[in-house]
């Protein structure tokens, strides 16, 4: 057996603020987006180096309030790329945790909490 990856599915209730968010101030790229129809909810994959997120505007897709740990490296680099964009609704900082880890969280305009970890 081999789990290969995880791929989070994240509630949506906007294109247009989901696409500013993750595009725009997180630097991901569309993969794909899907529609049933014309007039149905959006359902995309985004995604920036190793990052994978899918995202729906689906009833039943992901609970929005979701928490996401993304472990990385080069925290500081992103802290720094994140504050250049002035982001309107969002200027995060990095702490340092007791359990070892820089974190920097940042929060999605449906209250999706994206929390980028690096260990110290």
């Amino acid at each position: 057996m081999n789990f290969e990856q995880v791929v989070p599915i994240l509630r949506i209730f906007s294109e247009e603020k989901a696409k500013e968010f993750y595009l725009d101030y997180l630097g991901c790229k569309i993969d794909w987006e899907h529609r049933f129809s014309p007039d149905s909810p959006l359902y995309m994959q985004v995604s920036r180096l190793e990052l994978i997120l899918n995202l729906s505007e689906h009833h039943g897709d992901g609970t929005p309030g979701s928490y996401l740990l993304v472990r990385m490296k080069g925290i500081k680099e992103l802290h720094e790329k994140l504050k250049s964009k002035k982001y309107k609704y969002m200027n995060p900082g990095i702490q340092e945790t007791p359990w070892g880890t820089y974190e920097l969280a940042v929060y999605d305009p449906f209250r999706n909490c994206i929390k980028f970890s690096e260990a110290i």
